[in-house]
């Protein structure tokens, strides 16, 4: 034991290090006990408050949930997956520390555990982990609380080290590590960061095949790719529930294929370009690697309302007189009505841009230059492909062939986040290209030569933007003429004053980027000095190693503190007082019937899950909503609101807001349907076309909208109207629902549920029986006659069954892991 603390003692004092610098960026605002304010924490919340509250009482979140959309699986909400050994690693990583420190250690540790793989110097190795974590892209991932896809970026390292160990001849260790941290990956259920790691993958094996091939090594290499290939199906099997349901689903979801023809002009499946470029990286936008605001940074007016920028002065001469308080609003003003902000990017908006470091950049330039290692060739094909790839819409060519022909990639939105894998991959070369400086293997005087270039290349892109800012870039947003106008207009039609103030914003930018600029400069500069002092041996290795460390470090730090500080951070009192139901709400919660829902007009009802904290409803907010009601969304609601779908949906209440006064109001919608209702006659159509059509103008209460596929379930010779026939919903659980009815003969009931055949049964006095689909999205079935009782059920058999192999694959797991860590030590003992 002695032994292994020796042997060991400087990789845990760099982990106590991590552990210290995480704890250190968050100090106060943990000693306060505050917590973070993250928007899509906030949103998840709400999505999940039914889940939480059956959770609550049966001890077991339900698969389905109410909540919003009129009903959805919960797969891609909250699910537990307690049969998924790698449930319990997220728990210790995300429970074991508070908020957000589990995730920045995970980062650092990953990262430093790759960097050592790489057989890097531990303090250099912690050096690039430092690098990577606080790359400012993960930091604005915790700030917003977008923390699966951050916890999925912190298992990029440890993956591709895991991969790397087993490529050079540590099978078992490798490739179970390999296991390990590619289960931890898929439970982290962020499936388009997975993607673009696999993407990755793919370019470095192709390497490898390449290189096997080219040396004669192949066997090798084949048994390499087998043991890889067993991780790989262990990892699935541990999260075999997660996926199944993941993929079963996805089919159904704006992810998949529409259901309409007449108005598409979607592909056959996959997101719309429109939507899924519609986050793209500004071409420009990529020497925010570089200079992190030289686009402004995020989209914000922090800088813009300081006494000492140029727009403040121009507003304060020109429109206000010089009131603080008139300037301030009146900024405020032109920032949310004409967006004129900080950032002038592509994009629609940003928390903040790509930021890697100055000292990361100069050092991966140099990497360029000197590094030997056939892993600077995956780095760099990897990297400049992710780069075209990220332009999305602003550089259709590269992103267009794969929309368009590879397998999954219209699937997923926001391509700029596919630069979150170029966020591993630039510490590494530059990293490498330390490592190289320091075997010794290259003369001092190439050294010295290729580190100059690379100062003068990056330093002197630094320094011609901090002379000469508008040499390479506008600081206008391509529709500068258009705010130009609307800003003239607002400024009664006086075009003078409006190029005035429109200037001043431009120069404010300007100031921005050459103030970091500037910043960039002198970061390469003092990293220029610090590896010139290394190869010249004027400073040995361990002080040159923790001065770079610390200046990577500072680096990082600063940029960050823009978008993650003590400012997101809350009480936790006052979190809650922004959660508090308004009067309306209080309202509406009063009423005791348990399945209802709201149309809540106060709020964008389609894009915010707001109204979700408080009641079922018929909005909400959700990346892979179902498709059937997306589309009802797109044709019942975008131009006008259909009373008659809001009717069938059983909107029992609407909220709307006073513009005047900006007071809530509550109305009761009389022509609810209710929970489930028997019709009069059933109307046939051929395809989902004719269906969205014949729900736009009908009599929800008297007939229901079937496709003809459907025919067959229903014997209209034994149908009969009949006043006196009912149906009424008994118990209500998001899972399982029961009503009874009574009918002297068969009826056609429909309920007001989402229709879901992917796991939804009906049973009819405990006996399984057909339903059918009705009214586009709802669920309808015949009923014989008599007084019985009617049960939907949700058993999805992808998750029950993929649980039973989520546990196989657990137990396999531990096994692999266990027999691979005791390979490793046997072998380390007989050597």
């Amino acid at each position: 034991m002695n032994n292994w603390f020796k042997n060991n003692g400087t990789h845990l004092a760099i982990i106590a290090i991590f552990v210290v610098i995480s704890f250190a960026y968050f100090f106060k605002p943990l000693l306060d006990g505050h917590v973070l304010s993250q928007s899509d924490v906030i949103q998840a919340k709400a999505m999940q408050k039914e889940i939480m509250e059956y959770k609550d009482k049966d001890g077991k979140g339900p698969l389905w949930t109410n909540q919003m959309f009129g009903g959805m699986p919960a797969y891609q909400i909250w699910v537990q997956y307690a049969y998924n050994g790698a449930t319990y690693g997220i728990a210790l990583i995300t429970k074991t520390f508070p908020t957000p420190v589990g995730t920045v250690l995970l980062l650092l540790v990953g990262a430093y555990f790759l960097f050592i793989t790489l057989k890097i110097n531990p303090w250099l190795a912690a050096a690039g982990a430092v690098a990577f974590a606080f790359t400012t892209y993960n930091f604005v991932l915790i700030a917003t609380g977008h923390s699966n896809k951050a916890l999925a970026i912190g298992f990029f390292a440890p993956i591709i080290a895991g991969l790397i160990l087993t490529l050079r001849g540590k099978y078992w260790l490798g490739a179970s590590l390999t296991a390990l941290f590619l289960a931890l990956e898929i439970r982290a259920n962020h499936v388009q960061m997975t993607y673009y790691l696999l993407l990755s993958i793919l370019i470095f094996m192709g390497i490898e095949i390449y290189q096997a091939y080219k040396n004669k090594t192949l066997p090798a290499l084949g048994k390499a790719i087998s043991f890889l290939g067993a991780a790989v199906v262990i990892a699935v099997m541990v999260n075999a529930s997660l996926l199944w349901t993941t993929s079963e689903y996805a089919k159904e979801t704006n992810r998949g294929k529409s259901n309409l023809t007449s108005t598409s002009t979607e592909k056959e499946s996959g997101m719309t370009k429109e939507y899924a470029y519609g986050w793209s990286q500004g071409v420009g936008e990529s020497f925010t690697f570089l200079i992190p605001d030289l686009y402004g940074g995020a989209t914000s007016i922090d800088q813009l309302v300081k006494p000492e920028s140029h727009l403040y002065k121009a507003v304060a001469e020109n429109v206000t007189g010089g009131d603080p308080k008139a300037t301030t609003d009146a900024i405020g003003y032109l920032g949310q009505q004409l967006n004129m902000q900080q950032y002038w990017g592509e994009k629609p908006g940003t928390s903040g841009g790509y930021y890697f470091g100055a000292i990361i950049c100069f050092l991966f330039v140099f990497g360029l230059f000197i590094v030997r290692s056939r892993l600077k060739w995956w780095i760099l094909a990897t990297t400049v492909l992710f780069i075209l790839l990220s332009f999305g819409k602003n550089f259709p060519y590269v992103s267009d062939l794969f929309y368009n022909y590879f397998p999954l990639y219209n699937k997923f939105r926001a391509v700029e986040s596919i630069l979150a894998v170029v966020g591993l991959l630039v510490p590494v070369l530059a990293f490498l290209a330390i490592k190289e400086a320091q075997e010794g293997n290259i003369d001092q005087k190439t050294l010295i030569k290729k580190l100059t270039w690379s100062a003068g290349i990056t330093g002197g892109f630094a320094l011609i933007v901090a002379v000469i800012p508008t040499l390479f870039f506008s600081f206008k947003t391509n529709n500068h003429t258009e705010i130009l106008a609307a800003l003239t207009q607002v400024l009664k039609n006086d075009a003078s004053m409006a190029h005035k103030i429109a200037d001043a914003l431009i120069q404010d930018r300007i100031s921005i980027a050459r103030a970091d600029a500037i910043r960039a400069f002198l970061f390469i500069a003092i990293a220029f000095g610090i590896v010139w002092a290394f190869i010249t041996k004027k400073l040995n290795m361990q002080l040159a190693f923790g001065l770079l460390a610390f200046a990577v470090l500072i680096d990082m730090w600063q940029v960050d503190r823009r978008y993650l500080n003590n400012t997101s951070f809350k009480s936790k009192s006052d979190m809650n007082a922004d959660l508090q139901p308004r009067d309306v709400d209080t309202f509406i919660e009063a009423d005791k019937d348990p399945n209802f829902r709201v149309y809540d007009q106060s709020i964008p009802t389609f894009t915010s899950a707001n109204a979700s904290r408080f009641h079922k409803t018929v909005g909400g907010y959700h990346a892979a909503k179902l498709k059937r009601f997306d589309e009802l969304i797109q044709n019942q609601f975008s131009k006008s609101v259909n009373q008659d779908v809001l009717d069938m949906l059983n909107t029992k209440y609407f909220i709307t807001q006073d513009p005047q006064n900006g007071s809530f109001k509550m109305s009761r919608n009389p022509t609810a349907l209710g929970n489930a209702w028997i019709v009069q006659g059933v109307q046939f159509v051929k395809n989902a076309d004719e269906e969205m059509k014949a729900i736009s103008s009908f009599d929800p209460k008297q007939e229901a909208i079937v496709d003809e596929q459907y025919k067959k379930l229903i014997d209209t010779t034994r149908l009969g109207a009949d006043p006196t026939a009912f149906i009424k919903m008994e118990k209500y659980h998001p899972d399982h629902i029961e009503y009874s009815y009574s009918a002297p003969r068969d009826v056609i009931a429909v309920f007001s549920e989402i229709y879901y055949d992917k796991g939804w049964n009906m049973y009819i006095d405990g006996k399984e029986k057909p339903y059918f689909r009705a009214d586009y999205v709802l669920r309808a079935a015949q009923l014989e006659a008599g007084n019985h009782r009617v049960e939907f059920k949700f058993e999805p058999k992808s998750y029950y069954t993929g649980e039973k192999i989520s546990l196989a694959g657990s137990i396999l797991l531990i096994a692999f892991l266990g027999f691979g860590i005791y390979t490793d030590n046997k072998k380390k003992k007989v050597a």
